[in-house]
């Protein structure tokens, strides 16, 4: 066969990069949703009787952040997983018409996806779809099989059962079947070659739709955790003293003539009405039952990727990651949702496992932050960072979690419903502000010990908290002059922070109150 000349360069670049990728690892990003980290039992916070042998055999075979913040809800947290950028940096993604309706310009907001296939891998993303109606398949991923929410909205309650699927851009067709099990499915469909070039390293992207509410367990866990009872946080009723005026109004649950909190039926920050009775009943102890029940097909799920990654001979040379759009509150501070900007409301689990390349059993106690994945599969593919992200890359991190020298802190920046310049500026009316769960915009930042809150509601208290003495969060140590200087710092570098990542509200943020001297 001849070639022709004029055609050899553009060969060459095809071969070489095919080449190149297949000497690279593959990442399997395992993605759940409104998973909190204490339902996962290789963390220290969660109850004695939780069962996830395969995510706590993940850890052991890898590194466990202790704290991490992905992101504060379902969209902003994805959209910071495919740009690299917190919520006010992702220019022109929107949401409209009915929930979840959104979309974005790509050409704008382009998502990274595109530059490893650029770059010799293979794309993959199986799962839950929550970013636009436009899924980028054939731009940005090479193999792609979703439930695209902002596109069949009226589909977008059908978390566990019944969803509108589309297969590599196809019109969508409904599929039945356990969602937790299908995605499952096609994951190690892919792992076993449909759909994967062999040639190339891949990144596959499984975002689980589980435990989202209706927090929907498998049948074949109805029976998990029986004569459960456990004990109500502390302040799910208010009066909560020392925190802002918005969580003093903050009521999910009732007391019931058992003497356990019951859950009110209200409208979800969705909009969506959520009933308060569950599968086994409205109490406090039968959701965080129910809750636990739905983690156990994930636990399973875990398990049978990695076998599945060891049978096909891909385990030493994949980078497994597993994470959450972020964690979910079962009463605390009176919440049952995520949004807010405490511990029990958004922090995640994070376990990153490669064996032979990577530590294992470790535990690192630097936070992590959802915009430093995207740095870190930058980092471990050794492709050079398209644009400049917000995150930074968490691999020194990994080869070395107990390095006790490394200092960091992560923010989390909350807008509502509001992107890139939309947040420019700040709502004043209190309605717009806290269009989400009634939690106000804010942002915070963790230093691996003390978490500092400013929510945007003028003349509002800050919020300081020592999470390894109070990790509930219940006592406001900005309220004491002792920690005056400690407050006036942690908002100084929250407002670097947000100039540091372009943020155009960072100039005009709402005054606080007066600390006491």
């Amino acid at each position: 066969m001849k070639i022709h000349l004029s055609l050899f360069p553009l060969l060459l670049l095809l071969f070489t990069a095919g080449a190149f990728s297949a000497d690279k690892p593959n990442i399997l990003f395992i993605y759940t949703d409104d998973h909190s980290h204490r339902t996962v039992g290789c963390y220290p916070e969660s109850y004695d009787w939780v069962k996830t042998p395969n995510i706590d055999a993940l850890a052991e075979n890898g590194v466990r952040f202790k704290y991490a913040y992905i992101g504060t809800w379902c969209m902003p947290s994805r959209a910071s997983l495919l740009t690299g950028h917190h919520q006010h940096g992702i220019e022109s993604m929107r949401m409209e018409g009915d929930y979840p309706g959104s979309t974005y310009d790509p050409g704008k907001s382009p998502f990274w996806p595109k530059v490893f296939r650029e770059n010799g891998y293979q794309t993959a993303q199986i799962g839950k779809w929550h970013t636009g109606d436009d899924t980028g398949f054939g731009r940005d991923w090479d193999y792609q099989i979703v439930w695209n929410r902002p596109r069949h909205t009226k589909n977008a309650g059908s978390y566990y059962k019944n969803q509108l699927i589309e297969f590599n851009g196809k019109e969508a067709e409904l599929v039945k079947g356990y969602s937790t099990d299908n995605y499952t499915k096609w994951a190690m469909e892919y792992l076993e070659g449909k759909g994967r070039d062999e040639e190339k390293s891949w990144y596959l992207w499984l975002c689980y739709g589980a435990v989202h509410g209706p927090f929907t367990p498998a049948k074949r866990h109805l029976e998990a955790y029986p004569d459960l009872q456990v004990p109500a946080p502390v302040n799910i009723f208010p009066p909560r003293p020392g925190k802002p005026a918005y969580l003093q109004k903050i009521e999910n649950w009732t007391q019931g003539e058992d003497g356990q909190p019951h859950l009110k039926g209200r409208k979800r920050a969705t909009g969506e009405y959520s009933h308060g009775n569950g599968i086994h009943g409205s109490s406090y102890s039968d959701w965080i039952r129910q809750y636990h029940q739905g983690v156990l097909a994930l636990d399973e799920a875990v398990g049978t990727l990695i076998q599945g990654l060891k049978d096909t001979g891909q385990y030493e040379k994949t980078l497994v990651v597993f994470t959450s759009d972020q964690g979910f509150a079962w009463g605390q501070n009176g919440f049952r949702t995520k949004v807010a900007p405490y511990d029990a409301n958004i922090r995640s689990s994070l376990i990153v496992s490669q064996p032979g390349d990577l530590p294992v059993g470790k535990v690192c106690d630097v936070p992590a932050g959802g915009v430093d994945l995207v740095p870190t599969f930058f980092d471990v593919a050794g492709i050079d960072l398209p644009w400049k992200m917000h995150g930074k890359s968490l691999l020194p991190l990994l080869k070395d979690p107990e390095n006790k020298e490394v200092k960091r802190s992560v923010m989390t920046v909350f807008t509502a419903r509001k992107y890139g310049s939309d947040t420019n500026r700040i709502p004043t009316d209190l309605k717009e502000l806290q269009l989400v769960a009634g939690v106000p915009w804010y942002t915070s930042l963790q230093d691996g010990r003390y978490k500092y809150i400013r929510n945007f509601v003028e003349g509002e208290m800050e919020e300081l908290y020592d999470l390894d003495t109070d990790p509930e969060e219940l006592s406001n140590l900005a309220l004491t002059k002792e920690n005056r200087p400690r407050v006036i710092k942690m908002r100084a570098d929250t407002v670097a922070e947000l100039k540091r990542t372009n943020a155009g509200m960072a100039d005009s943020l709402p005054a606080v109150a007066e600390l006491p001297e």
